[in-house]
């Protein structure tokens, strides 16, 4: 207690964790797989589009912790109130049905690090992943600081494998440094350009925003100006290294891959590649550090599966229940699709379709709210906030639209 009884404000290290939470879903098996065919394909001229897309994390993530600071709900729990009815049972389904097609992305992210580190089939692999939910459960009798600390860990582990990764590829500082915040003429170009939209289009997932806006409700207690000062502080932080990460995953794919004319589609082609170009360390590397990626991203996506429940139906959830069928209504599946020979990249690129559906069911709603004066109150966003939210939100639709029509043709 301060000076009177007044409670004693908490210093700004207290706030971090939220934002790295989530930030994990911005370094997902799928941000991988589409950075390496940007920098396998067409070298450092794309990683300006890693840029914009933090960026754009970056705004839609610090509106959904604002959310949740100015009005101590989360952004399942607004859209129940808001849209009830019919309305509101149609955006619970397609929310729920993002978080099942999000937890497909990340747990095949993490079965294919076991096929490539262990050996172990991939069908047995997605299985095994379901052993991630009750170590989630375990933390969780911990509190929320523990799955925060979990993950975090988790996120330096990413940081560490691709941090040994650019130092054994000795990219071009020049290029490099010339890219990362220029955009390159060659965007223009059909090639080049669908991959961009690729980076760009799916940066912005539902159950990130999910997560955010309810995970923030752990650090209230103070002057919420000042609570939301810390928290975007925290979003910026993690995100940045979000950034970090995609950047290197593209650097390295352009300095091994695209100066010797490899182009790679696939996650298992750059783990078997990188070993007789760089050594095993740099394979062991890249296989840890995909590891970590699956199942930190995993993780978070069955917590976001347990607000949408929670937020929506207005009851407490049974996160052991919540959490396994969540998993299970992708793995089943998703080793069926396995069975019948399906890529697990052709499984990616599925739920990215499904999120890209359903994206506007989420981030317009989201949108809505934090410009609601009778919502948001002395925290509602300022004019050019607004502005630069929905002209980032219309390009990200444009862009998902755009992918899901060359996905389906």
């Amino acid at each position: 207690m301060g000076l009177l009884g007044a409670p004693k404000s908490r210093p700004w290290w207290w706030y971090l964790g939220p934002g790295f939470l989530v930030s994990v879903g911005y370094m997902d098996p799928g941000n991988w797989a589409t950075s390496l065919e940007a920098g396998s394909r067409y070298g450092y001229s794309l990683l300006f589009m890693v840029t914009l897309a933090s960026a754009l994390a970056i705004l839609f993530q610090a509106l959904a912790a604002r959310l949740g600071v100015a009005t101590g709900k989360d952004l399942a729990e607004h859209l129940r109130e808001r849209y009830p009815g019919t309305w509101g049972r149609l955006l619970f389904a397609t929310a729920f049905l993002a978080m099942v097609a999000t937890d497909l992305a990340e747990f095949m992210g993490m079965a294919v690090a076991l096929n490539l580190l262990f050996g172990v089939n991939l069908v047995v692999a997605s299985w095994l992943t379901l052993l991630d939910v009750f170590l989630l459960l375990y933390l969780d009798r911990f509190g929320v600081r523990a799955v925060e600390a979990a993950i975090t860990l988790l996120v330096g582990v990413i940081g560490m494998a691709y941090a040994v990764e650019v130092v054994l590829a000795r990219p071009e500082p020049r290029a490099l440094l010339a890219h990362l915040f220029l955009p390159d003429p060659s965007l223009l170009q059909p090639g080049p350009l669908y991959v961009a939209l690729g980076i760009l289009g799916a940066t912005v997932m539902p159950h990130n925003l999910f997560l955010h806006s309810a995970q923030v409700k752990s650090r209230m207690g103070e002057e919420r100006r000042r609570v939301y000062r810390y928290l975007l502080l925290d979003t910026v932080l993690a995100l940045g290294g979000a950034w970090l990460v995609n950047a290197a995953i593209l650097v390295v794919a352009a300095a091994v891959f695209h100066t010797r004319g490899l182009a790679i589609t696939d996650l298992g082609q750059a783990y078997h590649t990188l070993a007789p170009l760089l050594g095993p360390l740099a394979a062991w590397a890249f296989g840890v550090g995909l590891l970590a990626s699956g199942l930190s991203s995993t993780t978070t996506g069955t917590l976001a599966a347990q607000v949408v429940v929670e937020g929506f139906l207005r009851a407490r959830a049974n996160p052991a229940r919540t959490r396994l069928i969540t998993r299970l209504l992708a793995v089943l599946p998703a080793t069926l699709a396995l069975n019948l020979h399906a890529s697990p990249m052709e499984l990616i690129v599925l739920s990215q379709v499904i999120l890209s559906l359903q994206l506007p069911f989420t981030l317009f709603p989201l949108l809505a709210l934090v410009n609601d004066s009778r919502v948001m109150g002395a925290l509602r966003i300022r004019p050019w906030v607004r502005l630069l939210a929905w002209g980032g939100a219309l390009l990200v639709l444009a862009l998902n639209l755009i992918l899901l029509v060359r996905a389906l043709v």
